[in-house]
């Protein structure tokens, strides 16, 4: 048995998992906001949990987190939990929990997870998308997490908007906690997709809420969807001209709006450099559970 952890911007899940990847246990609980010692003992919590649930102590924990684990300082960077920016995750939650762990971004555990028994299951390359909160990436070949020697592979979220209209407000397009302006992350990520809804209606409300009264047939909340469709689909046509990868999967909570997977790909064709895209378009079978199984399938 192994545990895999989910450290999230408003949730941290954990997961008790069998050899057969059978989820044994689970169990969520709220990220404290802005408090690194906070969320420390989070993990510290539900990591005993799960081991009592288990009947076993110093079982192999793997987690997954926002941001990147710097390779030459061991100090996280570019997460949009913010306070973990600049600690020594790693190094402080071994000291804590007494045993060596095994860390990775959290969209390369969706990656991870997707690619070994997931939606990517038998392909060659499977680039993994979180659309939450944030927007991150993550790329598994040949069964094997890329990572490359600046740890950040896959962080498309921090790329410009590619092909950016004018007329829809792209150019410089919002300022990002990063101090950029126009990223993927500023324009899909949950957030960005209420930040553009509220431009085009004045009524501030979440995502979520721009998704049901699309739904339910507010023109201008259907307006967004369709702006956030089209900037999806120029966003993953760079992925494809990049990479290639034979699917793509999409995870977090946008991710579950199933007109994307028919809509994208119909849209995305316009500036992949290809006369026919054969990638596929799909969300991750696991669905949450994805990313904190990603975690404990860290531990081989």
């Amino acid at each position: 048995m192994r545990i895999g952890i989910d450290l999230g911007g408003t949730k941290t899940e954990a997961v008790l998992m069998a050899a057969d990847s059978r989820l044994l246990a689970r169990e969520r609980l709220p990220t404290p906001k802005d408090d690194y010692a906070g969320q420390l003992a989070v993990i510290k919590i539900l990591v005993a949990r799960m081991e009592t649930l288990a009947g076993q102590s110093g079982l192999p924990v793997g987690i997954g987190h926002p941001g990147t684990l710097v390779p030459t300082t061991g100090r996280i960077k570019n997460a949009n939990s913010q306070c973990l920016n600049g600690q020594r995750l790693q190094a402080d939650l071994e000291a804590l929990l007494q045993r060596p762990l095994r860390l990775a971004n959290d969209a390369d555990c969706l990656a991870v997870s997707e690619a070994v028994d997931g939606a990517g299951a038998g392909a060659s390359s499977v680039f993994a998308v979180i659309l939450g909160t944030g927007v991150g990436g993550g790329w598994v070949v040949n069964g094997r997490r890329v990572s490359g020697p600046n740890g950040i592979c896959g962080e498309w979220g921090h790329n410009p908007l590619p092909w950016p209209d004018p007329a829809w407000g792209e150019v410089p397009g919002p300022r990002h906690w990063d101090g950029l302006h126009g990223s993927i992350e500023a324009w899909l990520s949950g957030p960005g997709l209420a930040a553009d809804a509220e431009r085009l209606s004045g009524v501030a409300r979440s995502g979520e809420a721009v998704v049901q009264a699309a739904e339910a047939g507010e023109p201008l909340a259907e307006s967004a969807l369709q702006r956030y469709e089209h900037r999806l689909a120029r966003a993953l046509a760079s992925v494809i001209n990049l990479a290639d990868p034979e699917v793509i999967v999409l995870g977090g909570g946008l991710s579950r709006l199933s007109r994307w997977y028919q809509t994208v790909p119909q849209l995305w064709g316009q500036w992949v450099f290809s006369d026919v895209v054969l990638t596929r378009l799909v969300p991750a079978q696991h669905g949450d559970s994805s990313g904190v199984r990603g975690a404990a399938w860290l531990w081989p």
